[in-house]
């Protein structure tokens, strides 16, 4: 048994079976065409730049109409970034239209203004420390093999509090000064 081809189908949209050129007509075509649109704006723009300033360039003999004829030639097929070059200045031109901060549901994003808060609040003296109470074991005489030592009775002590340092942390800081404060 012999499996049969495959079927292939190919489309093609009509901007890729005729892609926008202007100039070309069935089998006919301008001289040097078909052109693109970016060399009939090169050509009209570099024309009449060449004729408004015909006194400055005059000297020069047929050295700026050359440039302006090679120029047309270079922007017959340039890419920018893999992009024809109207379609790069149309974003560029999209780009810097766009709001600085971005949009956000079709929206200009903008911060909000900012705004004082009014709050207050008051340090009141450190709580005086009490006695700590401690578990201390009490002492067993002589305890067995068999005894256990989690079983042995235990009293608790009280234990005098550490004597402190000083104020470690800015809040400590703050509070022994308000106690200061208030000694004098």
């Amino acid at each position: 048994m012999t499996a049969a081809p495959a079927r292939v189908g190919r489309f093609y949209t009509a901007a890729r079976r005729h892609p926008w050129v202007l100039g070309k007509v069935a089998d006919w075509k301008i001289p040097l065409g078909p052109y693109t649109p970016a060399q009939i704006a090169v050509a009209v723009g570099g024309g009449f730049l060449l004729v408004k300033t015909i006194g400055w360039w005059s000297w020069m003999g047929p050295i700026p109409i050359v440039a302006w004829l090679l120029a047309i030639w270079a922007v017959r097929r340039p890419k920018i970034r893999g992009r024809a070059p109207m379609q790069a200045a149309l974003g560029w031109v999209l780009l810097s239209w766009q709001p600085r901060g971005g949009r956000i549901g079709g929206r200009a994003a903008r911060d909000r203004a900012p705004r004082t808060l009014f709050v207050s609040f008051t340090i009141e003296g450190a709580p005086t420390p009490g006695p700590t109470w401690q578990v201390v074991p009490s002492p067993a005489p002589h305890p067995g093999p068999a005894a256990n030592p989690s079983s042995a009775p235990r009293r608790t002590q009280p234990v005098a509090p550490a004597a402190a340092a000083g104020p470690v942390s800015g809040v400590q800081q703050l509070l022994a000064l308000a106690q200061q404060g208030e000694a004098r």
